[in-house]
């Protein structure tokens, strides 16, 4: 074989690889939600779909599975926790990028990375001993609401500091991979250093401040361990943020593995953690739906 061949059959193995690796990424969706999906069909056969998603009653020693109170709770938590989190991380993104100086960029980098590779377990403890006890105080003391502190207010506030150096990271590069010269530009035309991120930077970075936002809120719907730890595990569905919850990881991870004589709940919990699939794969098509919209728009 001559050196072009060579060239060729190398080519030709390098871009095979790089297909096959594509196709990987790909079908692990696909393979995932069919998993899920094979191994929920006893429940789906015995129960209707929509009585479940609708039913609040969760009886498995009765077989009666109703996903409301945990599909609540999951989506109450991570918007609270979203809510909590966003604004801290854009106005956070914005001052390290663009008022801080250097030094102070590099020094919160590792701040942030050490943050970030705090185990989720440690965020459950931390909330345990300072969250749920200030959420009690201050329930009482400013809303007049009694709660022991094991909550939706204390699960959403330990995870949005979980959540906070996941999308931090991603706005800073986001804003540092901006053009200087776009700043540069409105500043010479009179605009003022405000009016130059809210209407030059912030339009500019919509896509990837979408895609951070919309990153983290897939991750908080599957954190588990932390959230499990302070958020109560009632099922029932809370009428405030004051109400322990029972988001669906914490219904898997309580009680995958037990009780699993127990007709169809091994199947009736494969169907959580399909719900729980979908629902990060809706929020994920709106992100998606809301970035097209952007950049539309621009």
């Amino acid at each position: 074989m001559d050196i072009n061949g060579k060239r060729a059959f190398i080519e030709k193995i390098s871009s095979g690889w790089m297909l096959f690796s594509l196709l990987i990424v790909l079908l692990l969706p696909l393979v995932i939600g069919l998993g899920l999906l094979l191994k929920s069909v006893p429940v789906l056969q015995d129960q209707s779909l929509f009585s479940m998603l609708v039913n609040s009653d969760w009886f498995p020693m009765r077989g009666q599975f109703g996903f409301l109170p945990f599909i609540i709770s999951s989506v109450y938590v991570t918007l609270l926790s979203f809510i909590f989190s966003a604004p801290i991380c854009l106005m956070a993104a914005i001052y390290l990028t663009q008022y801080a100086r250097q030094w102070l960029l590099k020094l919160m980098q590792p701040v942030i990375d050490i943050l970030a590779g705090i185990p989720s377990v440690i965020y459950g403890v931390w909330g345990i001993l300072v969250i749920v006890p200030l959420v009690s105080v201050v329930a009482e003391r400013i809303f007049g609401t009694h709660t022991s502190g094991y909550c939706l207010l204390s699960g959403a506030i330990v995870l949005a500091v979980m959540s906070i150096p996941f999308i931090l990271n991603i706005l800073i590069e986001v804003f540092s991979g901006i053009p200087v010269e776009l700043k540069e530009a409105s500043l010479s035309v009179g605009a003022t250093e405000w009016e130059t991120i809210k209407y030059v930077l912030v339009r500019k970075g919509f896509s990837g401040i979408i895609a951070s936002f919309g990153l983290g809120i897939s991750k908080s719907l599957g954190e588990t361990i932390a959230v499990l730890m302070v958020v109560g595990n009632v099922a029932k569905i809370p009428n405030s943020m004051f109400d322990p919850g029972y988001p669906i990881p914490a219904l898997i991870a309580n009680n995958y593995g037990e009780m699993m004589s127990i007709p169809l709940y091994d199947s009736a919990l494969m169907l959580a953690a399909l719900i729980l699939f979908v629902i990060i794969l809706l929020f994920n098509f709106i992100s998606r739906f809301a970035i097209y919209r952007g950049e539309a728009k621009a």
